[in-house]
């Protein structure tokens, strides 16, 4: 369900999409009903390839809709507003002198769990799809918007409403491209649906939280993944067929914990590749812009965030950011193991080393890749600071490509949380 690549890459442009001009329209300012003037206005649009934000857009599925009309106030990519947003959703924004909130965000609790009895055919234990599935079942629900696959590709993302159990399983397994969850929002309102869960990603969260207010919802829950490094289709056919060794029966893959991409195949079989031995000349182009310029990585906006980069691997870090949250743990609490986060090592001297490393897009004999990712593993960080170490090296490098492609955003697009994370580091000018 979530669609991420979190990559170890080079921080180098993408062709840029096909992005017609923004639409003349004025932004919504305070809450509008969905019987205002302003809104049947928005209603009255029609779907197009508008891109306000140009090559910038991560494809979330808003400007496919009439919702449109909110864009400027609602895309993460022309109005960066995670303060307004993280005290609407969760009653604060982050302490800046703490540095828990400051890499991952608003929360009350972080934990490391893992189902006693994994669903069969998930990417991990399927704690997503058990929170997903009870919500339905004890009807706190009346849909769930997640991410199936076309019948053609496995890899192409089809945004859905499921109202079962069954169509929630069927959207298990990440779908790590460009994907328009938020596609679905005219059809949430035309169903008349009142209670929602959404599954997405950042740049699809920001959006949503933006027009909360104009879904007419009594209720709408939030269960965000992390995410970095999103590509196109045919980005992510380039990342496999460079990556690996059998690429038309990868089923899923992650970039995981010890340093190493694991692929899952059709046979059950399992593949890996060190970080370090990816073909970075050849993947240097393949990720969106939007990816490059995002500093959302842990999904700040969501109230509750499953993923596995603060977890030891085999198990899912969860972080519940407010009430809501809690009470989707509860739900599937007894259907879980779990054991406290910890850290270990210091990322400080590996993240330094790596920015000239993504700048140069370096790319090592496989040998060698493999000697640095064992030397890595046994002494590289670990837990909540392996988690710090994907931040920084992404949080620099999207500065860097955010500085030389859009310093007029710089003051704007980077938040102060990002902006203190960077700040650690010496940078390139």
């Amino acid at each position: 369900m979530m669609n991420s690549l979190h990559g170890f890459m080079p921080s180098l442009p993408l062709t840029t999409m096909n992005c017609s001009n923004e639409p003349e329209i004025s932004p919504p300012t305070g809450v509008v009903s969905t019987g205002s003037p302003r809104h049947k206005k928005a209603r009255a649009l029609k779907s197009s390839s508008r891109r306000p934000a140009k090559a910038l857009c991560s494809e979330c599925g808003l400007c496919d809709t009439y919702y449109i009309h909110y864009v400027k106030d609602a895309c993460a990519f022309l109005n960066q507003q995670f303060v307004p947003l993280e005290t609407k959703s969760h009653g604060r924004t982050r302490d800046l002198n703490n540095w828990d909130d400051v890499y991952f965000g608003v929360h009350q609790e972080m934990m490391a769990a893992r189902k006693h009895h994994p669903i069969p055919g998930a990417q991990w234990t399927g704690i997503v799809s058990s929170i997903a599935i009870a919500m339905l079942n004890q009807n706190l629900v009346e849909g769930v918007v997640c991410v199936q696959n076309t019948k053609e590709d496995r890899f192409q993302p089809r945004p859905i409403i499921a109202r079962t159990a069954d169509e929630v399983l069927a959207a298990r397994v990440n779908k790590p491209t460009l994907s328009p969850n938020l596609s679905v929002l005219e059809e949430i309102e035309q169903s008349g649906l009142k209670r929602l869960l959404v599954i997405g990603v950042g740049c699809q969260i920001q959006a949503l939280r933006a027009v909360e207010d104009q879904l007419g919802l009594e209720q709408l829950y939030i269960l965000g993944t992390p995410c970095v490094d999103n590509v196109t289709r045919a980005g992510l056919q380039t990342f496999l067929d460079t990556t690996s060794r059998s690429p038309q029966t990868v089923v899923h893959y992650e970039f995981m914990q010890d340093f190493k991409v694991h692929f899952k195949h059709e046979d059950g079989s399992e593949e890996t590749v060190p970080f370090f031995g990816l073909k970075t000349n050849q993947l240097k182009d393949i990720f969106a812009p939007s990816c490059m310029t995002c500093f959302d990585y842990v999904n700040g906006l969501a109230d509750l965030v499953v993923g596995y980069m603060g977890a030891p691997f085999g198990w899912q870090w969860m972080v519940v950011r407010n009430d809501r949250g809690r009470s989707m743990v509860e739900l599937v609490k007894d259907e879980l193991d779990f054991q406290p986060v910890t850290s270990q090592g210091d990322r400080h001297g590996a993240v330094q080393q790596s920015i000239p490393a993504y700048d140069q897009g370096v790319t090592l004999p496989m040998w060698v890749a493999r000697l640095i990712g064992i030397v890595i593993e046994k002494i590289g960080p670990k837990g909540l600071e392996y988690a710090r170490f994907s931040i920084d090296s992404h949080f620099t490098r999207n500065f860097l490509y955010t500085q030389r492609h859009y310093p007029e955003k710089l003051a704007q697009h980077i938040p102060a949380f990002a902006q203190r994370i960077i700040q650690q580091y010496q940078l390139p000018h």
